[in-house]
Parts: C-alpha cells; structure tokens; sequence
C-alpha cells in the first residue's frame, strides 16, 4: 500500500505542477510505467485497465474533435453572441444565460469540451463589454462550476459517466431516465448558489452593443444550420447504438469523424491541425493514471471502501446515496475524480443497489470542485486562463470550491434519492 500510494502522490503531485511543461499524458504514463516495474501492478492489470477506458477515452476523443470543428465554422461564438444579446444589457440576466449556455455545453460536448473550447470565448467578449476584474472572474468562476455540475445528464457528458455506464452495463436510454433531473436540479441549485456567492460581482448593466452581431461569426451559413441537424441525428444514433449496445465510442468518435469531413468537403477547417490540435494527452493521462490507481486497487484501497460501502447500503436509500456520494466527492477532491470513479466502481460491484453508481457519478462529477486538481477538465480551464493573462490562486478557488459544492452536492443527491 506504501509503495503504491507513494507512485500515485508522485505522480499526481507532477500532473499538476507540470514542471518545465511536462504534458499531464507523460506524467501519468511514465507513473504506469514505474509500476509496472516496480510490479505494483502487472500486464494483465494493464489489459484490464484499458478494456475499461477505451470507450470513454475514444468517446472523448470524437467529442472534442466535434467540439473543434464546430469552434472552428463560428458555432459556439453565436452561441454566446445571442446568449448575452438576450440579456439585453442586464448583468444579473446575462450571468444566467452564461451558466444556462454552459450547462448546454457541457452536456452536449461534455465538461472538458466545455473547458477547452468555451472559456476562451466568453472570456473574449467580456473584455470587449469591459468588465472589471472581479466581474470577470465571476462569470468564469460560474462557468467553471457549472461545467462539471451539469455534466450529468447523458453518458458522454463526462468521462466518469461513460466509465461507470460501462462497468455497470448501463444503457444509454436507462442512463438518462435516472439522472435527468438530477440534471436539471444540478443546473437550478448552481445557478441559485452561485448568484448568492458572486452577486455582489456582477454588473447591474452591461453595454452589448460593443459586441458583434452573432451572424456574422459565422464562417458558413449552409454547415452551421447543418450542424444543428447533425446534433440531432447524433443523439438519435445513440439511441439507436443503445437499443444494440453499441459502444458509445462508436457515435462519438464516429461522429466527430464524420462531421470533420463534412466540414472539410465545405473547406471550412484544415483536418491536419484539428487532428493535430486534439487533445491526445488525455487519451495517455486516462490509460496512465487508471493503471498507477489499478495499483491502489492491488494493494487493497478498494476492499476498504467496499466495507463502508457495503455497511452505507445497509441503511436507507437516502443515507446510502448521500453517503456515497459524500464519499466520491472527497476522494475526487483529493486524489482527481478520474481514478476515484474507477476505484469506487471496483469497490461497488458487489453492492445490488444501482443507485449508488449513479451517486458515485454525481460525487465524482461536482465533489472535485472543492480544489483546482479535483478533475482534469478544472486543470485544463486554470491552464486557458492563465494562457490569457487570468490567474486564479490555489487558495482563491479552494475557498470558493469549498463554500459552494457541498450544499449542491446535497441538494443534487437527494433528488436522486428521492425518484
């Protein structure tokens, strides 16, 4: 347990830091590596680790090329050009139509798209409305938040959803029935806490007409209302990919494919860059990072979690869900949510109460607010802020992570417990 715990720590304390610009894929991969040697864990473990993550790594692969692709032809500009042309210059509407359009995103492109693509946007148009600082600050705290707290609605809304689907052999169709409203409660109480939190922040008035008219971002008229129609028939597909339980890779990486060469046919992107610019140091971070926790696993982290588990699940649904939860939540916060939703998988498989793989969804997913290196999509929003000239200190999120995720994570998991 020494030996593997201290790989782990090594390892994650480097993902973080990122000295000399070491990519967070490389660090997790020479961390596999290591104890791969050090025989924490053996190659069989690395076969298992992989059969585990291939589909939710591709899945996020196709969605982030998807992302791309519609971030390249002017979509997701539009999108906040007529989110902050609604609040016809109200600061208090356009804070909520800015969390109402990261909901959107992230359960459409999934918290890490929303991060990557949808940040540097809406941190554009507010220098040009002239925003203070704090305001600024404010807008992105909030989108930073909702990014993770709204990606529950559908599996590929995170990386965690489509892991634990798999595990646990959940439909895509069964998936959604159970966290909709979880979902839809997610996005009401963040909205609600984060108003009472960042108020005093927010302009009264904003002046939106130093913003552009949202049609003329657009690169291709024909392709951006084809996309629309694409989007629709993509969630159709995964309808249909479940009723044959298809991998969700096979729509998602399938589509993002698919939609690049259609954008390429209308000469609209250059596939050679969004091919190049994919993040594919995700794909070694998941694989990497997975295969050190699998050493965790091997050195008896998850026997342990699987006794409280199992005695939670003992007690009322409600005490059992918020417990999980609870659980999921703290470890994401302190150790990632990327190899907690495994090792709490691994630890609940043996439990017959399917609520409580959804709970440890929902701890995994908001419960890494609590700290800057809770998830990999709150690493990747603190890198594109600090590429653009905005720094958010390690106290200064920790002390607003801390104040606002445990009385959402609460609200959220009682509505699960209550359906």
């Amino acid at each position: 347990m020494i030996l593997s715990s201290l790989i782990f720590l090594v390892t994650l304390i480097f993902v973080i830091w990122q000295p000399k610009d070491l990519q967070i894929g490389t660090t997790a991969v020479i961390g596999a590596i290591v104890a791969l040697v050090l025989g924490v864990v053996s190659f069989s473990d690395v076969l298992i680790v992989t059969d585990i993550v291939w589909d939710a790594t591709l899945s996020f692969i196709g969605i982030i090329i998807l992302s791309m692709v519609l971030d390249e032809i002017g979509f997701f500009e539009w999108c906040a050009l007529k989110m902050a042309k609604f609040s016809n210059g109200s600061g208090k509407k356009m804070f909520i139509y800015s969390i109402l359009l990261g909901a959107f995103v992230s359960a459409l492109f999934a918290n890490d798209g929303a991060a990557l693509i949808l940040t540097p946007i809406l941190l554009a148009k507010m220098r040009i409305l002239k925003l203070n600082m704090k305001s600024i600050i404010a807008f992105l705290l909030a989108g930073g938040f909702i990014s993770d707290s709204a990606s529950l609605p559908l599996v590929f809304s995170n990386l965690t959803n489509i892991v634990t689907a798999n595990y646990f052999d959940i439909g895509f169709s069964e998936y959604i029935s159970n966290m909709l409203i979880p979902y839809i409660v997610s996005v009401f109480i963040s909205i609600v806490f984060l108003w009472i939190l960042l108020r005093k922040d927010i302009p009264k008035t904003v002046d939106i007409s130093l913003l552009k008219e949202p049609s003329s971002v657009i690169k291709n008229h024909t392709l951006f209302k084809l996309s629309w129609a694409f989007l629709a028939l993509l969630i159709v597909g995964y309808f249909i990919g479940d009723a044959y339980d298809l991998p969700v890779a096979v729509f998602a990486l399938g589509g993002g494919v698919i939609f690049l060469i259609i954008a390429t046919m209308f000469k609209t992107v250059e596939p050679v860059r969004i091919i190049k610019e994919a993040p594919w140091q995700v794909v070694w971070f998941s694989i990497g990072l997975y295969i050190v926790v699998y050493g965790l696993k091997n050195a008896g982290l998850t026997d342990y979690l699987a006794l409280i588990l199992q005695d939670l699940s003992t007690r009322s649904d409600t005490v059992a869900i918020v417990g999980t939860g609870f659980i999921a939540a703290f470890l994401s916060a302190i150790m990632n949510n990327m190899p907690t939703v495994m090792i709490m998988d691994i630890a609940l498989q043996d439990i017959p109460n399917q609520a409580l793989a959804y709970a440890n969804i929902i701890g995994c997913n908001l419960g890494p607010k609590m700290t800057p290196f809770g998830s990999l999509a709150t690493l990747l929003w603190l890198h594109v802020l600090a590429k653009k000239g905005v720094n958010i200190s390690f106290a200064q999120y920790s002390k607003f992570g801390l104040i606002i995720t445990p009385p959402v994570l609460l609200v959220v998991l009682l509505s699960l417990a209550w359906l």
